[in-house]
């Protein structure tokens, strides 16, 4: 088999952000289905750039599957490769790694298949098994040969060793044994299937395409794309099950109380999409003016570090009266990779992406609105390329509290001792990052940011937030084996 094409991070700073978790597609009903579905895993590209991967289904010709690296629209726009994935139902999914090899594998491209004794079954997965180390010791022990490192992978021998008489019933006995977060979009022959874990930690929404179609996606800005008409939210806990034009829904886990990602909010969905009826980017906007009041700094210009930071930036100058301004100008046409390039190149860091508008800046005193601080190696060479341009001050305002705790449910997140808010405090981070002042939203800030007016709930949190509590609405299963140490934990 060719081996995948070396690849490099655009600048070493890229591990400086948390990695979206994946993306998930699927739809029903419709004539070319893999069109509607590149379209829409290319509306989700966001959440994963490292692969993607398309399985169809059609009556004369069966199941036939595309799996490959890089972008969707480098592989999935080709005549050649689309041909080849005919058929009126299809899935996809897009990939950042979050478990399994970190090194590409095309084994570990999602959607996986299944071909079980009432036919073949596809399912693509986001989120994250926090007990997919013991399942699959469990499976191995059993005679269950696995072919790629993924987490993901359990279920579809969970499944195969179900006893229940249809797809949907063997999805459900499987998912009632795995720990963690799963967003599901499945497939078999003549159904298109949806699943989100009682939690509802990761995002799963449903649309109407054509007349008779029916779409689920990781987020509404991918039903926009085809034209598609947003129905609702799958809900925590529910089972869809889309065949002939009808949905049939259940509740195969129970009743618990949601714990949805609150970092969607802040940083992985698109900001043109809608979560819980709330527009994204309006919840930015609020994020920045919550900012501005609980930390209010004397200034001349607001900066957003693009582009994340901008609707927070955005409402950060509303709220405070300083004017907003494009500071640092982004390279859109920089890409997240080089292929092999020298250490001279990647020495330059992250000048690769970003650039200091100069005139604008010098002499200023500049606010900074970023979405996060994960390492901070980025936030200590982008204050350096301000003061470099002739900024008189550089104060940072993050659009979310310090992450000081690793997500063990879909998103690539750091080792703890990596993080720079588990190992300083805010006063420490500041003089280590070398800025006149950096302050986080608070936690109450966050939630009222996105709705909730009295702040976060203690007793019973509205989100999972356990990047910033270390309060873990699942317990990470595998990793307390290996001697992870809980927030309540002594240290």
């Amino acid at each position: 088999m060719t081996q995948p094409e070396k690849t490099f991070l655009a600048h070493p700073f890229d591990d400086d952000k948390l990695k979206e978790e994946c993306g998930v597609f699927g739809v029903v009903g419709v004539a070319d289905a893999a069109n509607f579905v590149a379209l829409g895993l290319h509306a989700l590209q966001h959440r994963g750039q490292e692969a993607g991967g398309i399985i169809t289904y059609d009556p004369e010709i069966g199941f036939n599957s595309a799996h490959r690296f890089g972008y969707v629209r480098d592989n999935f726009t080709k005549a050649s490769v689309m041909e080849t994935l005919p058929g009126s139902l299809g899935i996809g999914h897009v990939r950042y790694s979050t478990a399994g090899s970190k090194a590409a594998a095309i084994r570990d491209v999602q959607p996986f298949f299944g071909e079980f004794s009432m036919g073949g079954a596809a399912i693509a997965h986001n989120g994250n098994l926090t007990n997919a180390n013991a399942l699959r010791r469990e499976l191995i022990e059993h005679g269950a040969i696995f072919q790629s490192s993924s987490d993901s992978e359990c279920i579809i021998h969970l499944m195969a060793r179900s006893i229940q008489k249809h797809h949907a019933d063997r999805i459900a006995d499987a998912l009632r044994r795995v720990e963690g977060a799963f967003s599901i979009v499945a497939m078999t022959r003549t159904k298109l299937i949806g699943v989100r874990d009682p939690l509802g930690v990761r995002p799963l929404v449903l649309g109407r395409v054509g007349d008779n179609g029916y779409v689920l996606s990781s987020e509404t800005c991918a039903l926009d794309i085809i034209g598609a008409e947003f129905v609702r939210e799958v809900d925590p806990g529910e089972m869809v099950v889309i065949q002939d034009g009808k949905i049939e829904s259940t509740r195969p886990f129970g009743q618990t109380k949601p714990r949805f990602c609150i970092f969607e909010h802040v940083y992985f969905s698109r900001p043109d999409s809608f979560i819980d009826g709330r527009s994204v980017y309006e919840t930015r906007l609020q994020i920045g003016v919550e900012l501005a009041r609980e930390a209010p700094v004397d200034a001349d210009l607001v900066c957003p570090v693009p582009d994340s930071g901008t609707p927070a930036a955005i409402g950060f100058s509303q709220a405070s009266g300083i004017p907003f301004a494009l500071g640092i100008v982004r390279n859109q046409y920089m890409g997240r990779t080089f292929i092999e390039p020298t250490d001279h190149i990647r020495n330059m860091g992250v000048r690769l992406k970003l650039n200091v508008n100069k005139t604008l800046i010098k002499g200023k005193r500049v606010i900074l609105v970023d979405d996060s601080v994960v390492r901070g190696t980025t936030s200590r060479k982008i204050k350096e390329m301000i003061l470099d341009a002739g900024a008189a001050e550089v104060h940072f305002r993050i659009a979310s509290p310090p992450t000081a705790w690793p997500c063990f449910y879909g998103v690539d997140t750091p080792d703890r001792e990596k993080l720079l808010a588990a190992k300083m405090t805010e006063e420490e981070m500041r003089q280590w990052i070398g800025v006149d002042s950096l302050k986080f939203i608070s936690l109450d800030g966050l939630y009222r940011a996105t709705g909730a007016k009295d702040g976060r709930d203690n007793s019973c949190p509205q989100y999972c937030d356990a990047c910033f509590s270390g309060e873990y609405p699942v317990a990470p299963a595998d990793q307390l084996a290996k001697g992870f140490k809980m927030a309540n934990a002594a240290e």
